[in-house]
């Protein structure tokens, strides 16, 4: 929230900074004086600095700040005043430089209309046209550009004083930072060199030597107050961004930084905040999808990005059920129902993670698991039955939820090819697993019921554990969807397996 008390320190300094110019004109008007000797004229040059660089100044740089005061009041919204805000720098710079020239015109046009006392040495010496033209120019493209620097500088301080307290951050940019290296460079070289080349070709003598002292003393003063404007609206957007590209690499997604420029690194600014934006949606996207799924399967889905090429590779896929989960269900109160669930998915989940194996998605009271793929996994076939002897032990000994309820888990598992792809349409996709060995996981899994076995593996995961561990062969059995009966084999994890330590 923006205080009224706020807004009155805001505005005082900006017209403290549209205003400063007027040290600099006066430091230059004195140090005329002081080099020519005489102080006559001096209530006259000063004079049109009060009324033109104080008193006119003030009222067009209220004009200019006024939209933006009634922003900070509440009276406008930010998008009203963004433009004006932006172009803050350059309206304020270029009213000083009207005023300059115009201010300038009339000291150095002094000599041609009034008539010089005999103690008057320079300021009521007649210039040269050419030193005429190229002072009046070099002067408003000093004040210009000190100006113009000042108040970036200010705008900074602005723009940030309003994004911490408002969020708000600029989306206008009219600066160019080429522009303003070249204006910075011209201020800081040639328009001092400028000057006294002028001298050069148009005086001798005394007043070249006064005229090239006054010179060089005023461009020390311009060019000393400039360089400290410009180095600070250079290097300050700079180091904002910076800091919070830093604070990125260290992890740290909730940075948004100021956009305290209205040139490209203030664009730049916006495109990193829009960047990191990107970053912690796509990370909160991960975070969610790891919720529901395996958090490697969300990131394979977030790394294809619509990819629609699928893969086939060689993987084991592990299908689980709760036996008589519908009879459970029934005397069950719905939150006492997944409140069991959930704890029983959590004592499932482990052993498959601890083996090697990826959660693709649940299904109802059971999973649908696969080792090697989308992640590799060494020695897949023992790793899925090493998971299930594991699953079945863990889920064996105990109950879930407040009610106590025993749930008996019923598990498949297939070896063979596998393709894995994006499927869906438009909006809705999703990373699966499809195949016959996936459809004749799921087919095991159900025989359990048929054979009162807890895990069924089919010939080619048999054969892929290579006798590590004690099958019990089951004979040729019709599979539903198949038109060949297929051998399976039962894994009791209570027997005695002598080999089991070879598993993985």
């Amino acid at each position: 929230m923006i205080t009224a008390a706020d807004a009155l320190r805001l505005r005082r300094r900006y017209m403290l900074m549209a205003l400063s110019i007027f040290v600099l004109d006066l430091a230059i008007i004195i140090g005329f004086s002081f080099v020519s000797g005489t102080w006559s004229n001096l209530w006259r040059t000063v004079g049109m600095g009060v009324v033109f660089l104080l008193i006119v100044n003030w009222a067009v740089a209220g004009w200019l700040f006024r939209p933006i005061d009634d922003y900070l009041h509440g009276r406008l919204p930010f998008d009203a005043i963004q433009r004006r805000l932006t172009q803050l720098p350059l309206l304020t710079a270029r009213t000083v430089a009207i005023f300059s020239l115009v201010i300038w015109s009339f000291r150095l046009s002094l000599p041609w209309w009034i008539e010089a006392p005999p103690d008057v040495a320079i300021l009521l010496l007649k210039p040269t046209i050419a030193d005429f033209v190229v002072t009046v120019l070099a002067l408003a493209f000093v004040y210009f550009t000190l100006t113009y620097f000042a108040v970036s500088d200010y705008l900074a301080t602005l723009c940030d004083f309003i994004f911490e307290r408002t969020g708000e951050n600029l989306d206008l940019f009219f600066g160019r930072y080429r522009l303003k290296l070249l204006v910075a460079l011209i201020v800081i070289s040639v328009a001092p060199l400028s000057a006294i080349l002028a001298d050069l070709y148009s005086y001798e003598g005394e007043r070249l030597r006064q005229e090239i002292l006054v010179d060089i003393a005023s461009s020390v003063m311009g060019v000393a107050l400039s360089s400290y404007f410009i180095a600070r609206s250079f290097l300050r957007p700079l180091n904002v961004l910076s800091v919070a590209m830093r604070k990125v690499t260290e992890g740290r997604l909730d940075v948004r930084a100021p956009v305290t420029s209205n040139d490209e690194i203030g664009a730049v600014t916006g495109q990193f905040n829009a960047m990191v934006e990107g970053l912690r949606e796509r990370e909160t996207i991960r975070e969610t999808f790891g919720r529901y799924v395996d958090e490697s399967v969300a990131s394979t889905i977030l790394e294809r990005q619509g990819d629609a090429n699928g893969e086939i590779r060689d993987a084991t896929i592990l299908f689980t059920d709760i036996a008589g989960f519908t009879t459970i269900a029934e005397y069950l109160a719905p939150h006492e129902l997944v409140a069991a669930l959930n704890e029983y998915l959590e004592t499932v989940l482990a052993p498959i993670r601890a083996h090697g194996g990826v959660v693709n998605t649940f299904i109802g009271d059971g999973l649908f698991a696969s080792f090697n793929m989308p992640l590799l996994c060494e020695d897949h076939a023992c790793a899925a039955v090493r998971a299930a002897i594991d699953i079945q032990r863990a889920v064996g000994g105990r109950t879930f939820g407040d009610q106590g309820v025993a749930l008996a888990t019923r598990v498949g598992i297939s070896t063979g090819p596998v393709i894995g792809g994006s499927i869906g349409a438009g909006q809705r996709m999703s990373f699966t697993l499809l195949g016959d060995t996936v459809n004749l996981a799921a087919r095991l899994e159900e025989l359990n019921k048929h054979h009162g076995t807890r895990i069924l593996v089919s010939q080619s995961t048999h054969d892929a554990c290579g006798g590590r561990f004690a099958f019990g062969a089951l004979g040729q059995i019709p599979v539903r969807g198949r038109s060949e009966a297929i051998a399976i084999f039962s894994v009791d994890p209570n027997d005695q397996l002598p080999n089991e330590g070879n598993a993985p």
